[in-house]
């Protein structure tokens, strides 16, 4: 999170467009706790598996976005330990165990899926005493995952030019207000006003080029752009909680806190988006995408900060978008063997009718009756 100072001098003139952005700044340093505390101590040192990647297949209708995880029972997952994101190292791992990543797609949307195991924990309003998951994904070219994309400007000169080429596209979903099983994200009300924001379930799109320059989308530190949107959606469950009728906000805590059990985080967002300020990573079929995943989750029911959270790998991990020919080309293969086989039975049946033909023929000459005469032999 970032720090601001609530006090405003009585004999400063606040223009409204003033307290706008810094109310959807404010906003957005509340969806992401990335920041907070973001000082590492000593050199960084990364010993990342150059082979570990995710795979997305192409499995059209198979997903319904509700933060349960029946529906992908046949889809592999992809284990990944999860270490602290300051200092990747594998003594200080997640003790819950590690978290397995599933993704796919239908040809128009990418589908994920996080599962994590962790004890019951969830308190209406307080974000830092419930769990949160983060996606990033790599959009400019000289973008890290090391300082989340690496520009080395300040809060105060990082901007589009400043830090053009470091840009990351970031999902977070910070659960405090979001009922398990209801679907958040992109919604008519933010996104008619042309951010990133999820005002009900703080589930947002964001982008940024360090830990210190990130914002919703179309929110910059100089202007804001009207014609962004927040092109996710989401939801998360908890395999303790036995009810799945449907939860209303009356309903929280909506399970028993300590219980054990698996965290479900389910996400989806279209393939491509209608972005044109370089703030959403693009995805193709067939392509590979760089990406990352944070999750944070309050130890011994100690409130977590910002730069307190884990992450799958200290670098980034490919996302393969696998094509559909797999499942296109089955199609004339199938149609080439159906007519083959068409063939080849329209040919058995031929030629049974031509023997049984010549076999008339020949019963009916060794009885002595006459064979009828062609037209043209009569004449």
């Amino acid at each position: 999170m970032l720090y601001f100072n609530n006090e405003i001098s009585c004999s400063t003139m606040v223009r409204p467009w003033q307290l706008l952005r810094f109310f959807l700044f404010l906003l957005g340093s509340h969806f992401v706790g990335w920041v907070i505390a973001h000082q590492e101590t000593g050199k960084w040192r990364c010993e990342s598996e150059s082979e570990i990647r995710v795979l997305a297949d192409f499995r059209p209708g198979l997903i319904t976005l509700d933060g349960l995880a029946d529906d992908w029972k046949d889809i592999d997952g992809f284990e990944f330990p999860l270490r602290p994101a300051l200092d990747p190292d594998q003594d200080h791992e997640y003790s819950g165990g590690k978290m397995t990543v599933k993704a796919l797609h239908d040809g128009h949307d990418v589908f994920f899926l996080l599962q994590v195991d962790g004890n019951y924990a969830y308190t209406r309003g307080e974000s830092t005493k419930c769990p949160s998951v983060a996606l990033m994904f790599k959009i400019g070219e000289g973008a890290s995952y090391h300082n989340m994309g690496g520009c080395k400007e300040g809060p105060d000169s990082c901007t589009n030019k400043t830090c053009r080429g470091h840009e990351v596209d970031i999902m977070h979903f910070s659960i405090g207000t979001a009922i398990p099983g209801r679907l958040y994200g992109g919604n008519p009300i933010d996104n008619g006003d042309g951010n990133g924001g999820d005002r009900f379930g703080h589930l947002v799109d964001l982008y940024g080029w360090n830990p210190h320059c990130r914002y919703p989308d179309g929110v910059g530190p100089t202007e804001n752009d009207t014609s962004a949107q927040n092109n996710w959606k989401g939801s998360w469950w908890h395999s303790s909680i036995s009810s799945q009728s449907g939860f209303v906000e009356e309903d929280s805590p909506y399970g028993t806190g300590g219980q054990r059990g698996t965290y479900y985080f389910e996400f989806s967002r279209p393939l491509r988006t209608m972005d044109h300020l370089q703030q959403d990573a693009q995805f193709t079929i067939g392509g590979s995408t760089q990406m990352s995943i944070a999750f944070w989750y309050p130890v011994n029911g100690n409130p977590w900060h910002g730069s307190g959270h884990y992450t799958i790998n200290c670098d980034w991990v490919p996302l393969d978008l696998s094509p559909g020919g797999s499942l296109t080309k089955s199609a004339p293969s199938s149609s080439h063997d159906a007519s083959s086989s068409f063939a080849l039975l329209f040919s058995v049946i031929s030629l049974c009718i031509t023997v049984f033909v010549v076999y008339q023929m020949h019963r009916l000459k060794t009885k002595g009756d006459p064979v009828p005469q062609s037209e043209n032999d009569s004449l």
